[in-house]
């Protein structure tokens, strides 16, 4: 292109100080432009990318402060600030080994038979899976360990909804409400994404996720609790983040792509994936069918509501057709009216 332009200067006899003036301005303009244009089209192509699995772009260690959005960095740290308090509540929690979880739950009378019958769950709450699971050759054995460590975190942050929607409709159902309810109502608008302050919407983000569903996700994102996310940054659920703390998948181009965000504790990975779906577009139809169901006086399906998690990983409808066979193979739904039984002091003691 520039050799072409001096040949046409050539050609109209134009002196050399202004053809060595003109093009020294088009040379510092070839280089200036492409960067920009090749920016250009790789932002474009980040456009196609699937984040369904992102609770937004955020990084749980920085707290979204390197954004230069000032706007957007305060609506992430709203939604997300229970999350960031639970995450950095232990940093330095022991992982205990597969054998004392073992004994634990053998000391608590804990096993899933006993409450597939009850329909009671005793709250003990681990911070990190052990890394002995993977090395449980007896597949049956492996996933009802699992599913033992990972019942009551997510029993535990479905009570946590359920409190705050019974609050919720108490407010709605009153004349006039007082400043501290007001104040409540203002922060969880916040948390669930809500800058219109519309109740209606709010009414549909904060509910439950199926218990089914959860532990049907969560196996399938982490093999029942072996994958390397899982072990290594705590992630039940596989989300992602292109601007945070996380793990690399080990394909992945170094400087590219997303990670798969890492949690200090396991809690904070479950009310994150709760979030996620409760609060991200993608999943805009799945809070819409579960709010049908709500208004139908049916209970939360898992099945029903698998049919709209397409847009979770990349395989679409293959990905549903897995959660399905997962949930039904292993009687998941058994789970989805089992009550988490209050702490008590001798239970943490044993923790």
């Amino acid at each position: 292109m520039i050799k072409g332009s001096l040949k046409y200067f050539d050609q109209k006899k134009i002196g050399s100080l202004p053809r060595i003036f003109i093009s020294s301005i088009l040379t510092i303009s070839f280089f200036y432009f492409v960067p920009l244009i090749a920016q250009f089209l790789k932002i474009n192509n980040l456009e196609f990318q699937n984040n369904s699995k992102a609770v937004l772009v955020y990084t749980l260690n920085n707290k979204a402060n390197d954004t230069n959005d000032q706007n957007q960095a305060l609506n992430e740290n709203d939604l997300l600030v229970d999350i960031f308090s639970l995450n950095d509540l232990e940093t330095d929690t022991v992982r205990l080994n597969a054998s004392t979880i073992k004994q634990l739950f053998e000391d608590t009378n804990y096993t899933l038979d006993d409450v597939r019958e009850k329909k009671l769950v005793k709250p003990v709450a681990l911070t990190l899976l052990p890394n002995e699971i993977k090395m449980i050759e007896n597949t049956k054995k492996r996933k009802e360990f699992f599913i033992q460590i990972i019942l009551p975190l997510i029993l535990k942050e479905n009570n946590n909804i359920k409190l705050d929607r019974k609050r919720l409709f108490t407010i709605i159902n009153k004349s006039s409400n007082s400043n501290l309810e007001k104040k409540w109502l203002d922060k969880k608008y916040k948390q669930y994404g809500i800058p219109s302050k519309d109740l209606s919407i709010l009414k549909i983000r904060m509910d439950e996720i199926p218990v089914s569903l959860a532990i049907a996700q969560a196996a399938k994102e982490t093999g029942w609790g072996t994958s390397r996310f899982a072990q290594e940054g705590n992630a039940l659920f596989g989300q992602w983040t292109w601007s945070g703390e996380g793990l690399k998948p080990k394909e992945a181009d170094n400087n590219q792509g997303h990670k798969v965000m890492k949690f200090n504790v396991l809690q904070a990975s479950v009310r994150a994936y709760q979030r996620n779906l409760n609060t991200h577009k993608t999943y805009q139809k799945f809070r819409e069918a579960r709010a049908d169901l709500r208004d139908q006086g049916i209970g939360l399906d898992s099945i029903i509501l698998s049919n709209y998690l397409n847009s979770y990983a990349e395989t679409g409808k293959k990905y549903v057709d897995v959660l399905q066979q997962i949930i039904k193979q292993n009687n998941l739904k058994d789970f989805d009216d089992a009550k988490l039984l209050p702490s008590s002091i001798e239970l943490e003691s044993l923790i």
